[in-house]
């Protein structure tokens, strides 16, 4: 009787009524899901290496899921759809929470085994769905009018659209075929050139370049033109303020000024990058993050305090609720856990220790609760995992260093409860659009919570391999996989262990990101850009820009948002399908079977430029061809 009359109160029905059973944590739908999940687990980790952000795995997989059920094996649920995109957002978090930190552990040379990254990632990914459960009742249902949760909403809508999915599905396997052919005929079969570039006169080291890549294309399709523009703002600054401002300056030196090995007049603009910019993009993405951090704290206030009324006024279990208002047990949810901690803290794979373990515990409630306060907001894409993350990480680092644990087992402790706090995070944001989404079409809430435990499970088995083989082919840290947000950790861990860390350069970073708050923009996006070789940061604004030539010319409310709902559908395959690819290529390479150099056929710039133009005019055309239901 609670939940209806919850129901009534509220006057929301969702689009499959409790009374309504349907088939939904079926064989097939875990089936999809975990294929699913591994396919945009890899495909995220690519992206997250390559240029530091992932993308919402979500929408793609219902519509995939869709086309599949529905036009293949001809089954009507929608609910097993529901669970399918459930699990495929496992891939991308755990995908997320492992790119962000675990680099580092290459960069330091320890050559992590398959079997930690799957512990970390898996114990992370666990902690983030049970610490998730009891929030539910209080986020999704009740505060389902003030919050949004943007990703769980549009991805309700496009389940509930399922007549269309044939046409979506088929826009997302179009742009997997360009973005992978793409790839495929540049860095696979060396046709032509991936990067472009080109000095500006009278401007010492001044440089402008562009990686034409499909994928960094749809990432800034979808993300927009205003993050697009302060992630170029970033870029610009790099590459045409900072870099030619210390040539000028450093062009008559003989010494070699730490921490670069050569003098600056030796150096051209990648060597002044990775010698200078590095550091001082570091110093802005740290601080740019923390900024974010503290500019949620009220939220987080609020969130700490409603947290622990919802707890008190939920009844978790299942005795006398309806079907979509039913949890995993409250009892499962503890003793779930208290096993995980336990684990954590005394076994061998990562010696955090009991100190760490407990540091997981309470930064993993606390800021699981606000991170899915917040997507519940602003998104997931927006979401502050990075700051809470280095937040973490300042804090264990320092207590490791106080009780003795330094040197090389204090930073891959330090790291490990980092590592493992991040993929707690993105896996409850990802499973909080989730339950959003079963919310609205009726889910059941403990299958979804049981099948994103399965996505984890499978998601974790794969991504140490993922790792392993993209490092061992193109070397974290590298122009081809620059790995920005683990060697942002590992500058954080390094510089408060030993106190080596070039702290001039790292304090002009975090001075920038405040200048850069202080001007009214957002300085995590723009520090990222800093970070970030202009090379990145060019194709994801001219995706921005597409992104806005389709608002500017669709004066219809309705029209514009199916002209984005498509271009978003197209640019998602676009990402898929390079990153697949790329995660391929990583494999012959590392087997052997291909060389990661090779004899460019087509040396020209102006072919792969042409080649980029035009996949954004497709992109462009194919936005373009949207229509509303109505016309």
């Amino acid at each position: 009787m609670s939940s209806d009359n919850k129901q009534s109160s509220t006057g929301f029905v969702p689009y499959v009524p409790s009374s309504k059973s349907l088939p939904e944590l079926t064989l097939l739908a875990i089936l999809l899901g975990i294929v699913l999940a591994v396919v945009f687990g890899a495909a995220n980790a690519y992206l997250g290496l390559k240029v530091g952000l992932t993308v919402s795995a979500s929408i793609p997989a219902a519509v995939i899921s869709m086309a599949i059920l529905r036009g293949i094996f001809r089954r009507e649920s929608i609910l097993e759809n529901n669970i399918v995109q459930t699990m495929t957002t496992a891939g991308e978090a755990i995908g997320a929470g492992a790119v962000f930190t675990l680099p580092a552990l290459f960069l330091w040379d320890l050559k992590p085994s398959q079997a930690m990254i799957a512990f970390i990632v898996l114990t992370g990914g666990f902690l983030g769905v049970f610490m998730m459960v009891p929030l539910r009742r209080l986020l999704i249902v009740n505060e389902h009018q003030n919050l949004p949760y943007p990703e769980g909403t549009a991805c309700a809508e496009v389940l509930k659209s399922g007549e269309t999915g044939g046409q979506n599905a088929r826009l997302v396997f179009f742009g997997f075929l360009v973005g992978g052919l793409v790839k495929a005929l540049g860095d696979g079969l060396f046709l032509f050139k991936t990067e472009i570039e080109t000095s500006i006169a009278k401007m010492k080291n001044a440089v402008v370049g562009m990686d034409t890549l499909p994928s960094l294309l749809g990432v800034g399709y979808i993300i927009g033109p205003r993050i697009a523009g302060q992630m170029i703002a970033g870029g610009l600054l790099a590459w045409i303020v900072f870099i030619p401002m210390i040539s000028f300056f450093g062009a008559g030196t003989t010494q070699t000024l730490f921490p670069a090995d050569q003098p600056i007049s030796k150096l051209d603009a990648w060597g002044i990058w990775s010698g200078y910019i590095n550091y001082i993009g570091a110093g802005a993405v740290a601080v740019a993050g923390l900024i974010t951090l503290v500019k949620t704290l009220p939220t987080l206030v609020r969130s700490i305090g409603d947290t622990a009324r919802g707890i008190r006024g939920s009844s978790m279990g299942g005795g006398g609720l309806e079907r979509t208002d039913r949890d995993i047990p409250l009892t499962s949810v503890i003793l779930g856990v208290l096993a995980v901690v336990l684990i954590i803290a005394f076994t061998p794979v990562t010696n955090v220790g009991v100190i760490g373990a407990v540091a997981i515990a309470v930064f993993g409630f606390l800021f699981v609760a606000v991170a899915s306060r917040i997507v519940g907001i602003v998104g997931s894409s927006s979401s502050p995992v990075s700051g809470m993350t280095i937040a973490t990480i300042l804090f264990v680092t320092v207590i490791f260093k106080m009780t003795g644990l330094t040197g090389t087992g204090g930073m891959i402790a330090s790291l490990t409860v980092g590592a493992i706090i991040c993929t707690a995070l993105a896996v409850a944001g990802d499973i909080s659009q989730d339950l959003k989404t079963g919310y609205l079409v009726g889910g059941t809430p403990w299958k979804q919570q049981v099948a994103m435990m399965i996505g984890v499970v499978a998601s974790s088995l794969v991504i140490g391999f993922v790792l392993v083989v993209m490092d061992a082919s193109f070397g974290m840290g590298s122009r081809d996989l620059p790995a920005p947000k683990g060697v942002l950790m590992k500058i954080i861990i390094e510089g408060l262990m030993a106190g080596n860390l070039p702290w001039d350069l790292i304090f002009l970073g975090a001075a920038t990101a405040v200048v850069i708050e202080f001007l009214g923009m957002n300085s995590l996006v723009v520090a990222v850009g800093l970070y970030l070789p202009v090379h990145i940061s060019a194709p994801v604004m001219i995706g921005g820009m597409v992104r806005w030539l389709i608002d500017r010319f669709s004066k219809e409310e309705p029209l514009r948002k199916a002209r984005q709902n498509t271009g978003t559908l197209f640019a998602s395959g676009l990402i898929a399908g390079e990153s697949l690819v790329g995660v391929i290529i990583a494999a012959l390479i590392f087997f052997g079977w291909m060389s990661p150099e090779g004899q460019v056929i087509l040396e020209n710039q102006l072919v792969s430029l042409a080649v980029f133009l035009g996949v954004t005019i497709l992109l462009w055309a194919v936005s373009r061809r949207a229509k509303t239901m109505e016309s």
